[in-house]
């Protein structure tokens, strides 16, 4: 069993990103990981802004990132880009906190023309902190992700796309934690 972070970077409480995420981490949990969730936007802002790395939820936050066999990055796709709240947060974790990490990258948005946000934005992000694998990650409509009463629903081609993408980092994790352990 693998220790898995997920970390949305939505500032939005009611976010797709959020509610996305949550349906990754119910799969991990289904296929033995242990998830845990971190909300970037419950950090407190003026540490965030300021840089304040000392600050106790940041060093917090840094240190459930390297408890983390696993880590799996959400975020809305602003302007082409990840939101700058995940960006806030990463720029206060050490240089390689992501080092012998396997990272899924997942995205939200309104338009496919965004779609390669994961690719050309966050994957190099990710690599420049030392993300032992990066795997293939996975662009998600607002509009296959939608709510019904306490249920988050996605589309169903959404949602094969993301069980697979959940699957491989999943055997991914399974893998390295066994080589780890051995």
């Amino acid at each position: 069993m693998a220790a898995v972070l997920s970390v949305s970077g939505s500032p939005s409480a009611t976010s797709r990103t959020g509610r996305l995420l949550r349906h990754i981490d119910a799969r991990l949990v289904d296929n033995g990981h242990e998830v845990s969730a971190l909300d970037v936007r419950d950090l407190p802002a003026e540490a965030l802004l300021r840089a304040d790395f000392g600050h106790p939820a940041i060093v917090e936050a840094a240190a459930r990132f390297a408890r983390a066999d696993g880590i799996v990055i959400g975020t809305p796709v602003y302007k082409a880009a990840y939101s700058g709240l995940l960006k806030a947060l990463l720029d206060l974790l050490p240089q390689y906190a992501l080092a012998g990490k396997t990272v899924l990258p997942l995205a939200t948005g309104g338009s496919t023309a965004h779609v390669l946000a994961i690719d050309y934005a966050l994957r190099p992000v990710l690599a420049s902190m030392g993300a032992a694998h990066i795997v293939p990650g996975w662009f998600t409509l607002d509009k296959d992700i939608t709510v019904d009463g306490d249920r988050t629903v996605i589309a169903p081609a959404s949602a094969v796309a993301l069980g697979q993408a959940a699957d491989v980092f999943s055997a991914e994790l399974t893998g390295r934690v066994s080589v780890l352990a051995s």
